[in-house]
């Protein structure tokens, strides 16, 4: 069988916050912030739902497809708007949907985790699974713990993938958790986001590398065959040392956490999205979509658009 992406969609909030306004309630600067993580501004507002309805409705429009044409609907969210009921039943609501819908939560890993789902969905007889990744971190900071607040961010990214029997998108996965890196990185309920970022980098880099070799030895590809990195957008000094330790250049790593920030299971297809905007896709190209996040958990998978 083959699972094909037909449609993407984004949501963002409206509002800007830049570096230089964060400098005027933290100990920080614009300069500061850039050299360590890449960020020059980031978006704030919205919720898990609103963010992930606009991002939805956008992908369907993108893929040419009613809301009657979905036969399953996987949110990806670290911040789901309740504990209960799950958000994807409200989006699903809002969209018009009228098929099961649930919550998905890997953290920055989450929308890999929820493609590799839709393909098992796609396997067992569904026709199109619509995935978003949504996230309303920022009511999850500290504003007075400068090492997170200048991090995270809102934003929704989708797509719609669709069951093929003669075309395949996604070549491979390679995923995985290790439960014992728990608590690297945390939010408990009615706290904030807390980060031991020094430690997450080093294992972030390594567990990038070893999913992403993995992912590409099982679709029979190396580096030198890949068009485009297209990472989960935490900081871009991961970015780059993952890039450097696979033998890609940095010109072929999409980078779009100078607009967006960290917004973790959105980040994914928000850089896809800017790829496709920019011309950067093209059909036969191999792409290495790869994440990790809280857990730890991370996931990688080789791409060959088919259009």
């Amino acid at each position: 069988m083959g699972a094909r992406f037909i449609g993407w969609g984004t949501g963002v909030p409206d509002r800007i916050v830049t570096n230089d306004e964060l400098s005027l309630t933290l100990d920080t600067n614009d300069a500061w912030i850039t050299e360590r993580t890449g960020i020059k501004e980031r978006r704030i507002g919205g919720t898990a739902k609103s963010l992930g309805v606009i991002a939805g409705n956008r992908a369907l429009e993108d893929a040419g497809v009613e809301p009657e044409n979905i036969d399953f609907l996987i949110l990806a969210t670290t911040t789901p708007d309740r504990i209960a009921p799950a958000t994807a039943v409200l989006i699903a609501h809002e969209m018009g949907l009228s098929c099961p819908a649930m919550d998905l939560n890997a953290a920055c890993s989450g929308f890999m985790y929820a493609v590799r789902t839709a393909y098992g969905l796609l396997e067992t007889g569904n026709k199109r699974v619509l995935v978003i990744g949504s996230e309303n971190l920022s009511r999850w900071v500290d504003w007075s713990d400068r090492n997170m607040a200048v991090l995270l961010a809102d934003g929704a990214g989708a797509t719609v993938l669709e069951y093929d029997p003669t075309e395949n998108d996604l070549l491979s996965f390679s995923l995985g958790a290790e439960g014992a890196d728990a608590d690297l990185l945390t939010c408990e309920h009615e706290g904030f986001f807390q980060m031991d970022g020094a430690e997450v980098f080093r294992r972030a880099v390594r567990v990038v590398v070893d999913s992403a070799e993995k992912a590409m030895a099982m679709a029979g590809i190396t580096s030198d065959d890949l068009s485009l990195v297209i990472p989960h957008q935490a900081n871009i000094r991961i970015i780059q040392a993952a890039c450097q330790r696979l033998n890609v250049e940095m010109d072929r790593a999409v980078v779009v956490l100078d607009r967006y920030g960290n917004t973790s299971s959105a980040s994914i297809p928000l850089a896809f999205f800017d790829a496709r905007e920019n011309d950067r896709v093209h059909k036969g190209d191999y792409a290495l979509l790869t994440g990790f996040g809280a857990g730890m958990t991370w996931a990688s998978a080789v791409v060959r658009w088919s259009k």
